[in-house]
């Protein structure tokens, strides 16, 4: 039985890859754990406080040797997964190293600790698909630098832009989320070492060496004091995948309209049996679009909850800590599916230049409106002009006529305008080419963006 979408084996893969749910795995906790534990055991054993053979013996424990379901069990009556943990290494380890086993550290400092090295490989498997999405979406916005594309405004036709520049949108938006990634990483990839209170007492004055050499060996920052009940670094982190995803669900509902019978300006790359419909063989749904937006809706309120376990009592929670269990995790999950979908879609949507183009002509002129009033402020003045394209624009509706056929009868428009201007005026081309270096200035920073994300 499950009671989340993302471990579930039937929609579970849907929603997240199978590469995010091994890093977040029982075994893999488990993995993480015996790193701390051994961790900590080498950095005392330099200072004598633990036999140096305590590291060794716990690095021959595998994670694959405990008992899942047994280790459950115990959590249930323990209350935490770490008191059966500690337990179960005893016992696998020599009865005279069993003693400085977990030595000084406390239940929350190793699942923390476990955790930030959980989170390490998940950040980079983030990363790497934030690369790819922005380097597909980067040369599809260049492809399409100069393809006459509809602009929109409130759903309705506005002005011509070029598809590459809504394509540039989209990468710009994610970027942007994808420079905070080395920040977020900094804040949150930190050891926990300090003990039932913070203090670390069991160790008296080397606590704080023995905390510094657990993270050089770990390859973690040090945290300056306890941060049991600091949970910023934490709830940044679910902060910032959920606006990841918020900008990735951006591209997902442009993509969901496009695809619409009625636009019908882009697809979704198509592949036999997926987005069919169980009634209607016709159908090819936005699956791609739908897992994105999807994990949208969930995300901002997983986010909150992290942010209400920030309220945690004194030296150590009840409850806040334990609800943080339930969240990240997920949130990765969600992430993790929304990327790989929005690889799929940077790396195959089908745009329909011919179908573009076709729809700049759908409001017979009215989308050119703008520009003809521009032309004719010059003589008639601004507002002048605007009334006069006004008064046209209720013509076209009215009586189904072209925008240019209504103005080549004005003849107050055409003695400013004259079949030339009037002609240049519902050229698509001069609003792409504004388009243009908007373009170019978002692929630039995206290509600093995805420099910085490699070195990271």
């Amino acid at each position: 039985m499950t009671f989340s979408a993302l471990d579930s084996e039937l929609v579970g893969p849907l929603f997240a890859t199978a590469g995010m749910r091994e890093v977040f795995s029982d075994r893999a906790r488990l993995a993480a754990m015996l790193r701390v534990e051994a961790a900590l055991a080498r950095a005392e054993a330099r200072l004598g406080l633990v036999p140096e053979a305590l590291a060794p013996a716990i690095e021959a424990i595998g994670p694959e040797s405990f008992d899942l379901a047994e280790l459950g069990e115990a959590t249930a009556l323990a209350g935490v997964p770490t008191i059966p943990f500690v337990g179960a290494v005893r016992r696998r380890l020599p009865k005279e190293l069993e003693p400085a086993f977990h030595k000084g550290a406390t239940t929350q400092d190793i699942l923390d600790t476990a955790l930030v090295l959980q989170l390490a490989r998940a950040f980079d498997l983030v990363a790497a698909e934030l690369d790819a999405v922005l380097a597909a979406l980067a040369r599809l916005a260049a492809e399409h630098r100069e393809t006459p594309c509809v602009g929109r405004s409130y759903r309705q036709q506005a002005q011509p832009t070029s598809f590459g520049f809504k394509v540039a949108v989209w990468a710009a938006g994610i970027a942007e989320v994808a420079a905070e990634l080395p920040d977020v990483r900094r804040r949150v990839l930190r050891v926990s070492l300090s003990g039932p209170v913070g203090t670390l007492s069991a160790l008296k004055e080397n606590g704080p060496d023995v905390s510094d050499a657990v993270a050089a060996e770990l390859g973690l920052a040090s945290a300056p004091i306890a941060w049991h009940t600091r949970r910023a670094g934490i709830a940044g982190t679910a902060a910032w995948l959920a606006i990841l995803i918020g900008a990735l669900a951006k591209m997902a509902t442009d993509i969901v309209d496009l695809a619409s019978t009625e636009v019908g300006e882009a697809a979704e790359p198509h592949l036999p049996g997926r987005g069919g419909s169980s009634a209607m063989p016709h159908k090819r749904n936005p699956v791609s679009a739908t897992v994105i937006l999807s994990a949208h809706g969930a995300a901002p309120g997983f986010a909150a909850m992290l942010f209400a376990a920030m309220a945690s009592e004194h030296e150590r929670p009840a409850g806040a800590w334990h609800a943080e269990w339930h969240l990240l995790p997920s949130l990765f999950g969600m992430a993790s599916g929304a990327l790989a979908e929005a690889r799929r879609l940077a790396d195959g949507i089908v745009p329909d230049p011919g179908r573009m183009l076709s729809n700049l002509d759908a409001t017979r002129g009215l989308l050119f409106a703008d520009a003809v009033a521009a032309k004719l402020s010059a003589k008639l003045g601004g507002g002048a002009a605007h009334d006069k394209l006004e008064r046209a624009a209720a013509q076209v509706r009215e009586t189904g006529r072209s925008l240019r056929e209504i103005l080549a009868e004005d003849a107050e428009a055409m003695a400013v305008l004259g079949p030339e201007r009037l002609d240049a005026a519902f050229d698509p081309m001069p609003s792409v080419r504004a388009a243009a270096p908007w373009v170019d200035r978002a692929l630039a920073e995206i290509s600093k963006t995805r420099e910085a994300l490699q070195r990271a």
